[in-house]
C-alpha cells in the first residue's frame, strides 16, 4: 500500500498569484487612485501642469475626474477587506485604465511636452496589463473559494 500526499498547487500549475500579491497590488492601486483624486481636487492647476497637460485647463472637469478616481480608490480599499468585491472592482478598474490608455494613445501628440504624451500612454497601458493580471488572480481566487 503506497501513501501519496498531494502537493499543494504551484504557481505554474494553478496560475494563481503568489500569496499576498493580490492584496499588495490592490493596495498599491487604491493608494494611487486616492492620491490622484486628492491631487486633482485640491490642486487642479498643479495637477494639470504636472500630469495632465492636454488641451485647455478646466478645473471643474479635473474635479469631476477626481470624483471617479476617488470612487475607484475607495472601492479598491473595500475590496481589500471584502474578497467578494475583488474580481468585479478589478474588472472595472482594468477596463477604465484600458479605455484611458486608448484615449491617451489617440492624443499622444497633443500633450504640452511631447514626452508627457508618450509617458502617460505607456504608464497607463502597462498599468492596464498589471490590473488585468490582478483581475485574473482575483478570478482564480473566486473560483478556488467556490469549489
Amino acid at each position: 500500500m503506497s501513501s501519496r500526499i498531494a502537493s499543494p498547487p504551484t504557481l505554474a500549475r494553478s496560475g494563481a498569484a503568489p500569496t499576498g500579491t493580490l492584496e499588495v497590488g490592490i493596495a498599491m492601486f487604491a493608494v494611487l487612485e486616492l492620491g490622484l483624486a486628492v491631487f486633482m481636487a485640491v490642486a487642479p492647476h498643479a495637477f494639470y501642469e504636472a500630469i495632465g497637460p492636454f488641451g485647455v485647463f478646466n478645473p471643474h472637469y479635473l474635479r469631476d475626474v477626481a470624483s471617479f478616481e476617488g470612487a475607484i480608490g475607495v472601492a479598491l480599499l473595500i475590496a481589500l477587506r471584502r474578497p467578494a468585491w475583488r474580481e468585479p472592482v478589478l474588472a472595472l478598474t482594468t477596463i477604465q485604465f484600458a479605455l484611458h490608455s486608448v484615449n491617451h494613445l489617440v492624443d499622444i501628440g497633443n500633450a504640452h511636452s511631447a514626452w508627457a504624451g508618450y509617458f502617460d500612454f505607456f504608464s497607463l497601458a502597462s498599468s492596464s496589463l498589471l490590473l488585468a493580471y490582478l483581475w485574473r488572480a482575483a478570478s482564480l481566487e473566486t473560483e478556488g473559494s467556490s469549489t
